[in-house]
């Protein structure tokens, strides 16, 4: 089978991806651009990182993580499994598992449509100003919106940004995106819904900028980029999918309690 490894910038991690590169070459297997498996060494940003850098492979790769730190929602193998996961990987005893993404189309005002992909997330903000923004669900207005930014987040990105902005828990078998807002401004004279949106994959929100200055709109780990002369942002569940090679069980519920209320036992 071929393969690849994304490492996280630590000795450590390296020394492990160059430790599993060595005990897959001696079981057959052979490092390709092309890979049918991708094994982000490091944490969740760096599955992140693995997820983007083969975006165009979406349908051809299958993800699987090792973690070097702590416990995260996509790495299921510890470093001293190696020999158990070159087995697996070797014998394909694995079941594919799909996870729902964001799709986020971004109109200018010229007409043309830029489109990105997100695994956890996609951000907008305004550092210059309050961002001030009409929300509109299914092309029916729904609201304006002031505040510091939204956050458009997948189910399995649900526990990262989206649950620190007060966002609900998802689990990463329903297909649909979250709308959580950022420090909104609410009054006598503005006001929001102030809960978070859930959106099944048939709804598209569309965020209209009132201004035109620039925005700051970030997807996933990368780092957040400037947007000017935008017209408005769609988000919606995307028609691809991001898919991961499950080993063995590890259940959604049992992550979330072992990262946040106690830890694995």
């Amino acid at each position: 089978m071929q393969f690849a490894i994304v490492a996280r910038g630590d000795a450590r991690s390296a020394d492990i991806a160059q430790e599993l590169t060595n005990k897959l070459t001696e079981a057959g297997h052979s490092v390709s651009k092309e890979p049918r498996i991708v094994v982000s060494v490091g944490g969740d940003g760096t599955m992140l990182q693995a997820f983007h850098e083969y975006i165009d492979r979406l349908d051809q790769t299958l993800l699987v993580g090792i973690h070097t730190g702590h416990l995260g929602f996509y790495a299921d193998w510890q470093p001293d499994e190696l020999d158990e996961l070159t087995e697996m990987i070797t014998s394909e005893s694995f079941e594919p598992v799909s996870y729902p993404l964001v799709e986020v189309l971004i109109d200018y005002e010229d007409g043309t449509t830029d489109r990105q992909l997100a695994m956890n997330e996609c951000t907008i903000k305004n550092y210059k100003r309050t961002l001030v923004c009409d929300l509109s669900i299914r092309d029916d207005y729904f609201e304006t919106f002031r505040g510091d930014g939204l956050c458009i987040s997948t189910p399995s990105g649900s526990t990262a940004y989206n649950k620190a902005l007060g966002g609900a828990i998802v689990h990463p078998s329903i297909e649909a995106i979250q709308v959580t807002e950022m420090a909104s401004i609410n009054n006598l004279v503005y006001r929001t819904i102030g809960s978070p949106l859930l959106l099944p994959k048939h709804h598209q929100v569309k965020i209209a900028p009132h201004t035109k200055t620039e925005f700051e709109l970030a997807f996933d780990h990368q780092e957040a980029l400037s947007w000017s002369n935008v017209r408005s942002i769609r988000c919606a569940v995307a028609k691809e999918k991001v898919t991961f090679a499950r080993f063995r069980p590890f259940p959604f519920w049992r992550r979330v309690r072992e990262s946040f209320i106690e830890e694995g036992k």
